[in-house]
């Protein structure tokens, strides 16, 4: 059962900004109400203690889910996904000129420079104050000296990682701020890894194991803590972390075995996406770590937005229109054909319970009726033979009714065109939230999920890949072992119906809108069969990889065509195309080939429009103007000279 939240939200001075937010309300911190008359004697009490904590889980990890920041920063500009029709933020896709520390509007929708850089900042700012007054107040309440001080240390770290992971060494701010600050300098990245690693040591000796996913718990703790040591010996690292780079790997697979050991796969990719309505079952598997919580309270202010980032548009064709199940297409995000081939169509499951393939029509006239198939998405392989032009109108029937299927795409086709034409492509689902009230309201009421140990195994596995190229005690036989435990889990099993398909829409029946079922396009079946050609069956399949030296063809495929070779090259590519396989949409991505140095050649190879722009020093971000020009020294502006050695290289 989640938790029962107080409303409060009060303002304070915070650096880089006149003012800050601390929100905090019921469940997950809805319902918001102006309380300015609180002073900060009030924040030193354990009642207020307890507040600043659910500010603190609302700010630092379920305010990004809100806006388009957490897309646009860690999904755009990557392999995995290029832009789907609407080009808001195109900047932050393109790596154009324009991608600099002011980021011109396209329109109001653009993420700006400082965006995250200031939501992040008033994160710590709530951190730092409640691991001061946890500190100070005279009390021996665990839920005051362990929980509320544990998740103190969890918040300022994980703002921490996020930071030195999208900038690099960035100023770093251990105190209350009680009046304007405006002179700060830059640490070293060197510096805010180890700050954040003590942060979350502190956090995993004083948090309880209790409460997830809802809550921070020891095991929350320890995920992170792993991802920060993982990302600490990461190549974007290299120039300093020798020193800890092997003592460092050694803790990722310990802690990640911990983690592990508490967290057991769902039995069924499939389960996690399941969504049927808010505080569902699927929204507390022993596989989530972590969540970002929201509620299906209509009237909460707070919601979810990444459900309509990711959908493609269907309203606009043949015997179609908008509905509950279908979501509102924002058409943000449509995935790039390296997301496509990095998958075997065949035998992996995941990518028929990621991507919706096929939509009813929900808009009948004439030999069409509602509830025929009237759009289809084809993901074949890329040798596929079988099909001549990307859009088919009049040519493909659907069996169960003889009648043509309105409108088809195809991904691989013999005429060479792509999807991206138009663009069209099948929708990511795992974020989608039929119980929202109304067919054109973007706020979603879905738990986000956070950590999950599906992504735990792939970091182990990292790290023994990273251990083995050291000449340490890691191997590449025991990678493997870990990550043939999320690709078992991939597989299609015995009895399985391989065409079967559910996805968050079917929390529709749950939705106080009661949308008439007659009119929703979800459909519960997927295009597996028309995009691999095989016999229907129901026997199972084996993912398992045996052999370094001879890895399925898809990542053989992608190996040869980003020119790896030797062992951790080839390794190091495969954990990180099961990355996508598992962990496709889940905003790690971005971060993931920034620190391994890998950005530019996977952009280069599949991001077609990022590829002409995407340099070595994309790999960091731009230090926001705003700030630049805020802060001071010595009293005095920053000049033009100042700010510019303060500014990441190439900005």
């Amino acid at each position: 059962m989640k938790n029962t939240y107080i409303n409060k939200i009060t303002k304070t001075l915070l650096l880089f900004m006149a003012v800050g937010f601390i929100h905090s309300c019921d469940k997950d911190f809805l319902d918001e109400e102006l309380t300015t008359s609180r002073n900060i004697d009030y924040y030193q009490t354990e009642e207020g203690i307890l507040s600043l904590t659910i500010g603190g889980y609302y700010r630092v990890l379920a305010y990004p889910f809100r806006s388009e920041m957490q897309f646009a920063t860690t999904n755009y500009g990557t392999d995995e996904f290029v832009i789907g029709g609407d080009d808001s933020n195109r900047p932050w896709n393109d790596y154009s000129s324009s991608l600099q520390s002011i980021i011109p509007s396209v329109n109001s929708n653009t993420v700006s420079a400082q965006r995250q850089w200031d939501e992040f900042y008033l994160g710590i700012h709530i951190a730092n104050q409640i691991i001061q007054y946890a500190t100070d107040i005279d009390s021996e309440n665990p839920e005051i000296k362990q929980t509320a001080l544990g998740e103190g240390y969890f918040f300022r770290a994980f703002s921490y990682l996020r930071l030195v992971r999208q900038y690099g060494g960035v100023p770093l701010k251990l105190n209350v701020t009680t009046t304007v600050e405006t002179e700060f300098t830059r640490a070293s990245a060197e510096e805010i890894y180890t700050q954040i690693i003590a942060d979350f040591t502190e956090a995993y000796n004083l948090l309880p194991n209790s409460g997830d996913p809802s809550k921070v718990t020891k095991d929350a703790a320890a995920h992170y803590l792993a991802k920060a040591y993982l990302s600490r010996a990461s190549e974007i690292n290299d120039s300093w972390n020798g020193g800890t780079k092997d003592a460092d790997l050694n803790m990722v697979k310990s802690l990640c075995d911990e983690v592990i050991a508490n967290h057991p796969l769902a039995n069924n990719f499939q389960e996690l996406w399941d969504y049927t309505g808010p505080d569902g079952t699927n929204e507390f598997l022993p596989e989530l770590i972590l969540s970002a919580q929201f509620t299906g309270d209509l009237s909460a202010s707070a919601n979810n937005f990444s459900h309509v980032i990711f959908t493609a548009k269907y309203d606009d064709m043949p015997y179609m229109r908008r509905d509950l199940t279908g979501m509102r297409p924002y058409t943000r995000l449509a995935p790039s054909y390296f997301t496509y081939e990095a998958y075997d169509v065949v035998n992996d499951s995941r990518i028929w319970k990621t991507f919706r393939t096929k939509h009813r029509v929900n808009n009948g006239s004439g030999i069409y009726e509602n509830g025929d198939l009237g759009m289809m998405f084809v993901i074949n392989d890329k040798n596929d033979t079988y099909y001549s032009d990307t859009k088919y109108q009049d040519q493909i029937v659907y069996d169960e009714t003889g009648k043509t299927i309105p409108t088809v795409y195809v991904a691989h086709a013999l005429d060479g065109n792509s999807l991206f034409d138009e663009p069209r492509f099948p929708s990511l689902t795992k974020h989608y939230d039929g119980a929202r009230i109304s067919v054109n309201d973007n706020r979603g009421f879905r738990d986000e999920i956070l950590a999950r140990s599906g992504e735990t195994y792939l970091m182990a596995a990292e790290a023994e890949i990273r251990l083995a190229n050291l000449g340490s005690n890691g191997s590449y036989a025991n990678a493997l072992n870990y990550i043939n435990a999320v690709r078992q889990r991939a597989a299609f099993k015995a009895g399985e119906e391989r065409d079967a398909y559910t996805d968050g829409a079917a929390a529709y029946v749950v939705s106080p809108l009661n949308q008439d079922p007659d009119i929703n396009s979800f459909m519960t079946e997927n295009a597996y069969y028309e995009s691999t050609h095989i016999a229907e069956t129901t026997d199972a399949t084996d993912l398992t990889i045996t052999d370094i030296n001879n890895l399925p063809d898809e990542d053989e495929d992608i190996i040869a065509t980003l020119g790896y070779s030797g062992n951790y090259e080839r390794m190091l590519c495969l954990v990180l195309n099961e990355r996508t396989r598992e962990l496709c949409g889940e905003f790690h991505r971005w971060e993931d080939l920034a620190r391994t140095e890998t950005l530019v050649e996977r952009v280069q190879a599949y991001n077609p429009s990022a590829a002409i722009n995407i340099q070595e020093h994309h790999l960091l971000r731009p230090i926001p103007q705003t700030f630049l020009d805020a802060i001071t020294s010595n009293g005095t502006a920053l000049t033009n000279e100042e700010k510019s050695a303060m500014q990441n290289p190439g900005y």
